[in-house]
């Protein structure tokens, strides 16, 4: 018996009902179409990367991928997925943030506490090594006989010293000072900060490669801000920058960019002989 085709032939796509869509928060929609169409039907400009979303209501977002399935009676389903900007947040959503703070070991001699008290990061009372009699410019150490007849130079809490202007740190080699005695190294706090974020703009991801190895103020890089308002606006002490960019990665996200990035939060500071800032 002969087959009897009745209805739409379907040589253009049809759109489906059941269109399904979300918005994380941050800025980014996402959703998904599917489509109907003849297996011959000509359906690259609806389904194709790029193309635009008949949805009404999203109609800003752009295909980014589908999938399709071939069915009975020359039918293929096409299931489309497609992604944009919340219009209202601009060209880029916001960061999303996630965040480690750890212990690292470091000398000793690099405690910002180790030569002069630092109480702009809550210390008190004296110092480490401080700088015996003298300034931090020239420190002046007191001079201890050795069995050998040569000369060391001992700080607080038996740091020694090569010279009395310091130079050299040779240890803490007195045993009454228990706290101290023979060590080496302290556990220094590290935070790290990891974020994502997606933008239509290839020169704001330009910008960003360009800007790791520099510092930021008050969270900004590229003149994005990377760093959610609740962790505050202010990011300096001292006169040094506290946050630097060490990482940014990309990749293509339908007509998007996902770009994520790692900042590095330093208390004390990065120096701007050494880190420019961004």
């Amino acid at each position: 018996m002969a087959r009897v085709d009745t209805g739409n032939n379907l040589t253009t796509v049809l759109q489906q009902p059941g269109a399904k869509f979300q918005e994380d928060g941050y800025g980014l929609a996402t959703g998904t179409i599917v489509f109907k169409a003849a297996i011959t039907a000509s359906v690259g400009s609806t389904i194709n990367r790029g193309s635009a979303c008949p949805q009404g209501a999203y109609s800003y977002c752009k295909a980014h991928k589908y999938a399709v399935s071939f069915e009975t009676l020359n039918i293929a389903t096409y299931s489309v997925d497609y992604v944009g900007i919340v219009p209202s947040f601009g060209t880029s959503t916001d960061p999303q943030i996630t965040g480690s703070q750890g212990l690292t070991s470091e000398s000793i001699t690099t405690h910002p506490n180790f030569f002069e008290t630092a109480s702009a990061l809550g210390f008190s009372g004296s110092p480490i090594a401080g700088v015996g009699t003298g300034s931090l410019a020239t420190p002046a150490y007191t001079a201890v006989t050795l069995p050998n007849g040569t000369k060391e130079y001992q700080g607080n809490n038996g740091a020694t010293f090569e010279a009395v202007t310091g130079r050299k740190f040779l240890g803490f080699k007195k045993s009454e000072f228990k706290d101290f005695y023979g060590k080496t190294n302290y556990l220094a706090p590290q935070c790290s900060l990891s974020g994502v974020f997606y933008t239509s703009s290839s020169a704001l991801v330009i910008n960003l490669r360009n800007a790791v190895g520099k510092t930021s103020g008050n969270g900004s890089f590229a003149s994005k801000d990377l760093v959610p308002t609740y962790m505050g606006s202010a990011f300096t002490i001292g006169g040094k920058n506290q946050l630097l960019l060490a990482q940014v990665s990309f990749e293509d996200f339908g007509l998007l960019y996902k770009v994520q990035y790692e900042l590095r939060f330093n208390r004390e500071g990065y120096v701007a002989s050494v880190y420019a800032a961004a």
